[in-house]
């Protein structure tokens, strides 16, 4: 069989999305298949993602760990992580910090920043008082849930 048969059989294949096609001429015979490939790309991809999920909850406890112990000393309510990113204290770097231990807030008031895939998401309080306790050091990350502030 001609080579330039076979090349646009090939083409044939890439354009119809046609995952094998076998042709015979007399006694040649051609079979090209491209389904192999494309099956073992699928596999590769799951465990691949499946690994940094396996390793996410380690942090996650070591974190419960601390923050469990870190409530206990201030009571009140705990205004917890709603998402996992990098926790802000103030708006920019070197600005004043949107609150200090001892400020009372208001229902609404920005506590805090969380960087969640280089977006910037304002954390609010979720209820008044005052400001007894903050849990996170500027700059570290934090997890869902985790506790951030303690408001009185």
């Amino acid at each position: 069989m001609d080579i330039r048969k076979i090349k646009k059989l090939i083409e044939l294949l890439e354009e119809s999305g046609i995952n094998e096609i076998e042709i015979k001429e007399g006694e040649e015979s051609v079979r090209i298949t491209r389904s192999a490939p494309g099956s073992q790309h699928a596999f590769v991809m799951p465990q691949h993602f499946s690994a940094p999920t396996a390793s996410a909850p380690a942090p996650a406890a070591e974190v419960s760990t601390e923050s469990a112990g870190a409530p206990a000393l201030p009571e009140g309510h705990a205004v917890t992580a709603p998402m996992v990113g990098t926790f802000y204290r103030a708006p920019s770097p070197g600005a004043k910090p949107f609150v200090d231990v001892g400020q009372s807030v208001s229902a609404g008031d920005t506590l805090c920043i969380i960087e969640a895939m280089k977006m910037l998401n304002q954390i609010e309080a979720d209820k008044a008082g005052v400001v007894k306790a903050i849990l996170i050091e500027n700059g570290q990350p934090v997890e869902y849930g985790q506790p951030m502030f303690i408001i009185e």
